[in-house]
């Protein structure tokens, strides 16, 4: 069959490209604003791509258009579909009818460390000789790939929140059916599609109201918000993590080795290449999910020890005159706290600071949503860089709590200069986007150079 995928750029669609591609179907695809690393992995798996939206794709006569959930009402491309009443189908739902379809779905929802907590529990299977498929909303550096089928009835996916398609505007997750479903956090986000952190959780509701009682729920015992969600009505079995009770972790010792407990008794130690507390928390869920299909905890101990990361998650992308320049996806205020404070743990004691480059461009960020949480959220850095670039809200004035330590720009060159000529060797340039930022990171480089 012959699958034309809408928006197949974006890290899901991507994903469902590749899976479609390995289960044998012809996949093309269209998009804009095209960026790496998803451009890269497409052109590297021979996915023919199409810039832009224009009706004469048609002329390629797919058997089916896949239909990603940016892709909106008045798209050209979509428009001539629909008026010729040609087949389409969103993509969640492709891949639940083609894909997961008899699998043993492992998901990992949340407002925050879905994509890593979704490599760490992929990667715990393949330590485990388990072979999963996976789809996951990045690039794990462990798989060089953001999805493939698998060779086993394992499936770990990455359960996003966010509407379906054009056609469907429940969240995504409803459609995967999972057996074992880590909750990670629920906070609110999406402003663009949610009124309040009360609609969220309704979908959670409905996610909770899929699962079997054979399955597993794995729930962040510090979210309030998911002890309400399952408070509403739950059928499936709840381990808590995050909990002295159940799941819990230690501190790190000097060597980097942390505590794992069950119920306040140590049944193991690791450590972690990513630092922070919210990745040892992701880590912890993996581990708890990745025993319910019948990995021993040992096993994902000793996989954790060996775990990459994923790219755009406190990735180095390098490094002139000891300065280093991180890659980092994070766009929500809790995300970017814990990035900064992950970062300066990281740091340790070594004199270097932290200058932080941000671009506001989420929809919920756009919106202005979080302003009244961006400078608190900020405040760990030692100095912030914020490219107001078509954002309608007075940055500036929302930064302002930071006194002299915050500037805004609406020209990117602009504000690399002044990060270029602020930096001094051993400061760590953090750079935090959920997009492709203009090229920021080399332009970086570059003026560094």
């Amino acid at each position: 069959m012959h699958l034309h995928i809408l928006g197949i750029c974006g890290t899901f669609m991507g994903g469902v490209a590749l899976l479609a591609r390995a289960a044998g179907h012809r996949v093309t695809g269209c998009d804009a604003n095209v960026y790496p690393p998803m451009s890269e992995q497409l052109a590297a798996q021979g996915i023919g791509l199409t810039e832009g939206y224009s009706p004469a794709q048609l002329d390629l006569a797919p058997d089916r258009f896949v239909i990603g959930n940016a892709i909106s009402r008045g798209n050209p491309l979509l428009e001539a579909i629909l008026e010729r009443n040609l087949a389409y189908v969103s993509g969640p739902q492709w891949l639940a009818e083609n894909i997961l379809a008899g699998r043993w779905v492992l998901a990992v929802a949340g407002t925050h460390g879905k994509t890593t907590t979704t490599a760490m529990l992929a990667w715990i299977l393949e330590h485990a000789g388990l072979s999963p498929g996976f789809l996951v909303g990045g690039v794990p550096q462990d798989f060089g790939v953001s999805a493939r089928l698998g060779e086993s009835p394992f499936f770990v996916i990455e359960a996003d929140e966010y509407d379906t398609a054009f056609c469907d505007k429940r969240s995504k997750f409803v459609h995967y059916r999972p057996r074992t479903t880590i909750l990670n956090n629920l906070e609110f986000d999406h402003a663009d599609i949610f009124a309040d952190l009360a609609a969220i959780e309704t979908q959670f509701h409905h996610l909770v109201r899929t699962l079997p009682g054979n399955g597993l729920i794995v729930a962040n015992a510090g979210e309030a918000s998911l002890q309400r969600v399952i408070d509403r009505a739950c059928w499936t079995p709840v381990e808590w993590f995050n909990s002295s009770r159940g799941w819990s972790v230690g501190e790190p010792s000097d060597g980097g080795q942390f505590a794992v407990r069950l119920a306040g008794t140590e049944i193991g130690r690791t450590r972690l290449a990513l630092p922070g507390g919210h990745n040892r928390l992701n880590a912890l869920a993996a581990i708890a999910a990745a025993r319910h299909a019948g990995v021993p905890t040992e096993v994902a101990l000793a996989a954790l020890r060996t775990f990459k990361g994923v790219k755009r998650r406190l990735e180095l992308r390098g490094e002139v005159g000891g300065v280093k320049v991180f890659d980092d996806f994070a766009h929500h205020p809790t995300a970017i706290s814990a990035t900064i404070e992950a970062l300066r743990s990281d740091m340790g004691d070594t004199g270097g600071r932290i200058l932080a480059v941000l671009e506001p461009r989420s929809n919920t960020m756009k919106l202005g949503a979080m302003k009244a949480q961006l400078s608190g959220s900020l405040a760990g850095a030692d100095a912030v860089y914020c490219y107001a670039h078509n954002i309608e809200w007075d940055v500036a004035a929302t930064l302002a709590p930071l006194a002299g330590k915050a500037r805004a720009f609406d020209e990117l060159v602009l504000l690399v200069r002044a990060v270029a000529a602020e930096a001094r060797a051993g400061d760590r340039i953090l750079v935090m986007s959920n997009g492709g930022f203009g090229g920021v990171h080399e332009m970086l480089l570059a003026a560094l150079s």
